[in-house]
């Protein structure tokens, strides 16, 4: 690739990127709302659960605690989801259509909303995750780097896939009605409200990439997972590099078949 290809490519993937945080900026209520929703939830599912939930002997640790880790990857789900809204919008407004069109190339467009919608979760997670001394995980035991990891990993896959159920429905309320019936089981049945159950469950759990960024996250905050309740590190790390790698091809492969 040449360097004037190459700067054309970067240019077009800073260019999305500074519209998604202009967008941001002048949006700031989108903080609060990815947020506050996940917050609310877990307080309430801690409370009403925390008497009857019984984590594995070896944790030591109680439900709110337990359900940090998921709570984090909510976040991420939250944010991707209600940010690749916008690939419909702009998509209907012609201001895709005008990018396309443009000197970049498909990929530069893929990744230039994935790096934006990605900044927006490592803002929205590292303000959440202030709250993790209160939940039992002194700032001095987490890993931020990994923690850092686990959200970029799992919300370039996720947004991706965002962007190209988008492309692929081109309806709001098509596109919502899929995501929450896909998606939102998908965190359920990851690790994030309850351990394996040792029935069909665990099969869910194996093939939900999800479960893989809930458990990266639960090694980034408390060291290490035990193994009884999801999987090794590095078999998370390697999931999840391969979920972002497909979903983004698959991604670029959709805006191929539309431009319209």
């Amino acid at each position: 690739m040449s360097s004037s290809v190459l700067a054309q490519e970067l240019s077009t993937i800073v260019t999305l990127w500074r519209r998604d945080m202009l967008r941001l900026w002048r949006e700031r209520s989108r903080w609060f709302g990815v947020i506050l929703q996940p917050l609310i939830f877990w307080l309430i599912m801690g409370s009403g659960m925390a008497n009857s939930f019984q984590a594995p002997a070896e944790l030591g640790i109680d439900y709110l605690t337990y359900t940090f880790p998921g709570i984090l990857i909510m976040i991420v789900l939250f944010t991707s989801i209600f940010a690749t809204i916008s690939v419909i919008e702009d998509r209907n407004s012609g201001f895709l259509q005008g990018v396309l069109v443009g000197p970049g190339s498909r990929g530069s467009v893929v990744l230039g909303v994935v790096s934006g919608v990605t900044t927006l979760a490592l803002v929205q997670t590292t303000l959440f995750a202030l709250l993790a001394p209160s939940t039992g995980y002194p700032y001095a035991g987490i890993s931020w780097p990994l923690l850092f990891g686990a959200v970029v990993l799992s919300n370039v896959g996720l947004t991706a896939l965002g962007f190209a159920m988008a492309w692929i429905l081109d309806s709001v309320g098509a596109y919502h009605a899929v995501m929450s019936i896909l998606l939102l089981p998908l965190w359920i049945l990851s690790g994030a409200m309850f351990p394996p159950q040792g029935n069909w469950v665990d099969w869910v759990m194996m093939f939900n990439p999800m479960t893989y960024g809930v458990t990266m996250a639960r090694h980034a905050l408390g060291g290490v997972a035990p193994e009884s309740i999801g999987p090794s590190l590095s078999t998370s790390v390697i999931v999840l590099v391969g979920f972002a790698l497909v979903t983004v091809a698959f991604a670029v492969w959709t805006t191929r078949g539309n431009a319209a």
